[in-house]
């Protein structure tokens, strides 16, 4: 009973492989498991424990149940977002210890349970929006997830977070919370996460904003809001607390500022000592600029370092303000970014306070040379290190050259995709400068406006042809997508580590100015005085050439030997040396058959009924040897036909057509051919059922044709009157 329960067991298990195997193929011998875009309804049967990544996501689910995957006791990774989970038995992940990523998301969940995380003491990340439940209960249902880094949670119907509703969580990479319409927060419940590096919130009730930084201010690294309609705040977001702030980023997207929240929200950021970064990504700003810069200037100076404006949108962007009266409150700020926001100058009152300021990004606006003059008066920018003013309206270079110039500092400068077109013969530029983007600014050729002092150059995606430019200190040089011919000289450039010349139309290059890296042998000698074997040269063509010509060798040796029988006469090398290493014949004592018969099966009708018949029968009787009769079963061909022929008196060859085309018989040929056809051997009896010609006889049966002409065979009569003499010939033939 015990084998019949072990059979059992095997066979159910055998049974939900398969089961397993139908609903999800992928997941057939592999430890990572898709089954997601399948349609299910269900969580497929027989998941077992070598499974460690299971993938059910985009399908149809709606409920997890206590067995499904209690099997699945190594999985790491489960996915099910995406289906239409409504339902989870308490037990259903009682059995994943050792997961470490679970995705809910995009479900119908109404609530969670604290019981479904209670044995996930390895979960890493958590992922719940984008469910139906309305808060996350009375108590934290993440008490017992010790070891999370990243939680995603919140929906459209989340509206509530409670005291309590973080207890056991203490440290967080990153936190992501679908507020958009929550509208209650009990104060103090992020405060009992110490420390979260990231954290994105949806938001659009800016009381709850105030409210989460207020508890974020001493935890959180970086805190970033989104689709916030910021209105104007009047309490102070800094409580009275001895504990050190530790918020350094605060990034705003997809949100909505209006003049006064702006003002507002600068007065009530000032107080955080350590906030070091501002960014505004993709926001729209309602006003034209008329921020309440009296009362700014109040509250003291900002601890701000980095502003970055990406892609804000100001519907009358052309009526926006002079902001002036902010010149106090930029004096420390050192990178500014304002890039796809259709700034068209910046005044030049305002850039002579920019007095720290060691980066500044105006990609993709909309300045043109004439307010460039404005906005890069004498003494404006005064640190300036780094400029970027890619993608504008930019069209003399000359012009942008000299303005430049003012910039005494810079070292730095893209002014990449601006359509410039010509380019003068002599430029001013400011005398630190090493680092030069070019690129995509439709110049056709270099000159010397390009400055000497330059370690970095990047001209790619021009019109150059050649490039001939004394630059001595270059170490980089970009010239992708150009129309080269020939690759620029080296003397010119003697420092040079780094040349970028892809996508050109290069022939040729100097060989005299060029020093070799490799092969290693050569490394350091001129180009013009090496010269490599082609194999040195081309390695890889030369192994390819080499692998082919081996692989059309072998297939022309193959094909030469089937057509010349090369298996053949390897075969009979093989029977030639196991033939020399026996006697020429078998002992008396081991002689069991007056003769083997070779014959084609073509013409066992007379060889058995006839034949047999007449030598078997007669006075004193021959014994034969027949393949059909005769021959050890299970025993190799091979084997059986060398056997019978060595245990064998006489052998007997019954020739005919038939025979010269039979496979049976030339085996039997093969193997016999260097024991019995010895110009002295007579052990060979060749009988001719029907006329044949020796050219009939395949030419590498060289032997058997030489046997034919030199010497004595029967032949089958056709008259019964002389059949008699011809079983006489051949029984006297046995008898010898």
């Amino acid at each position: 009973w015990q084998v019949w329960a072990i059979y059992m067991v095997f066979a159910a298990n055998l049974s939900k492989q398969q089961a397993l195997k139908q609903t999800c193929p992928s997941c057939d011998a592999a430890q990572l498991c898709n089954c997601s875009f399948m349609g299910l309804d269900f969580i497929p049967p027989g998941l077992t424990a070598k499974i460690t990544m299971l993938n059910l996501a985009h399908n149809r689910i709606k409920r997890i149940q206590s067995q499904d995957l209690q099997q699945a006791v190594n999985l790491r990774t489960l996915l099910l977002q995406s289906n239409k989970i409504s339902s989870i038995d308490e037990d259903s992940f009682q059995s994943l210890v050792k997961l470490e990523f679970l995705d809910l998301s995009n479900n119908s969940l109404a609530h969670l349970s604290p019981v479904w995380f209670g044995h996930l003491f390895s979960l890493q990340h958590l992922h719940l929006q984008g469910n139906f439940y309305r808060d996350l209960g009375e108590s934290s249902p993440f008490s017992s997830l010790r070891n999370l880094s990243s939680l995603h949670l919140g929906n459209s119907h989340f509206s509530v977070i409670r005291q309590g509703n973080f207890e056991g969580i203490e440290l967080l990479n990153k936190l992501w919370i679908d507020g958009r319409n929550l509208s209650e927060y009990e104060q103090g419940s992020l405060k009992l996460i110490k420390k979260i590096n990231h954290m994105i919130i949806n938001l659009h009730n800016s009381n709850v904003f105030s409210e989460i930084v207020r508890d974020l201010l001493h935890s959180v690294t970086w805190l970033e809001v989104r689709e916030i309609k910021l209105a104007v705040e009047t309490k102070s977001m800094v409580q009275n607390s001895t504990s050190t702030f530790r918020i350094q980023k605060l990034t705003f997207k997809d949100s909505f500022f209006t003049d006064q929240s702006v003002s507002q929200i600068i007065v009530l950021l000032k107080p955080i000592t350590s906030l070091q970064e501002i960014e505004a990504i993709d926001c729209v700003l309602e006003g034209k600029g008329e921020w309440d810069t009296k009362k700014i200037e109040r509250s003291g100076h900002s601890f701000v370092k980095s502003i970055s404006v990406i892609n804000i949108i100001i519907q009358n962007f052309h009526l926006f303000f002079d902001p002036s009266g902010m010149e106090s409150q930029i004096k420390n700020l050192e990178r500014l970014t304002i890039a796809s926001s259709k700034v068209f100058m910046v005044p030049c009152t305002l850039a002579k306070h920019f007095s720290s300021l060691l980066y500044l990004d105006f990609n993709d606006n909309l300045l043109v040379n004439n307010r460039l003059d404005e906005t890069i008066c004498e003494d404006a920018w005064p640190s300036l290190q780094t400029l970027n003013l890619s993608q504008n309206s930019l069209k003399s270079l000359k012009d942008t050259a000299k303005y430049i110039s003012r910039l005494l500092k810079l070292n730095n400068l893209d002014i990449s995709q601006n359509n410039f077109g010509e380019i003068p013969d002599v430029c001013e530029w400011p005398k630190p400068l090493k680092y030069l983007n070019l690129s995509s600014t439709q110049i056709p050729k270099v000159t010397t406006c390009i400055p000497p002092t330059l370690e970095v150059l990047d001209v790619s995606a021009n019109n150059l042809q050649d490039f001939g430019l004394q630059l001595p200190f270059l170490k980089e040089l970009y010239l992708t997508k150009n129309q080269l011919k020939t690759l620029p000289g080296a003397a010119p450039i003697p420092n040079l580590v780094v040349m970028s010349v892809r996508k050109n139309k290069l022939n040729s290059f100097s060989k005299e100015e060029y020093i070799c890296d490799s092969p290693l042998a050569v490394r350091g000698a001129q180009v013009g005085a090496v010269h490599l074997s082609l194999m040195e040269c081309h390695r890889s063509l030369i192994v390819s050439l080499i692998c082919i010509l081996v692989f059309l060798v072998i297939l022309i040796l193959v094909v030469v030997g089937y057509k010349y029988h090369a298996v053949w006469y390897l075969r009979m090398t093989w029977a030639w040396l196991q033939a020399k290493r026996k006697p020429k014949r078998a002992p008396p004592k081991d002689i069991c058959y007056d003769a083997f018969v070779s014959y084609s099966e073509n013409d066992s009708d007379w060889v058995e009924n006839i034949m047999v018949q007449e030598l078997e029968q007669a006075c004193p009787p021959f014994r034969l040897c027949l393949h059909k009769r005769d021959f050890v079963p299970g025993k190799w061909i091979v084997d059986n036909i060398i056997d019978s022929i060595e245990k064998s008196h006489k052998t007997l060859f019954v020739l005919s057509e038939h025979f010269v085309r039979s496979e049976w018989c030339k085996y039997e040929l093969d193997f016999s051919h260097f024991r019995l056809f010895d110009e002295n051997n007579d052990a060979a009896i060749l009988v001719l059922l029907e006329p044949i010609q020796s050219k009939a006889i395949p030419k590498r049966f060289c032997k058997l044709r030489k046997i034919m002409n030199t010497k004595t065979y029967l032949e089958w009569p056709s008259g019964e009157d002389q059949q008699q003499i011809f079983w006489e010939n051949l029984k006297g033939a046995l008898k010898s």
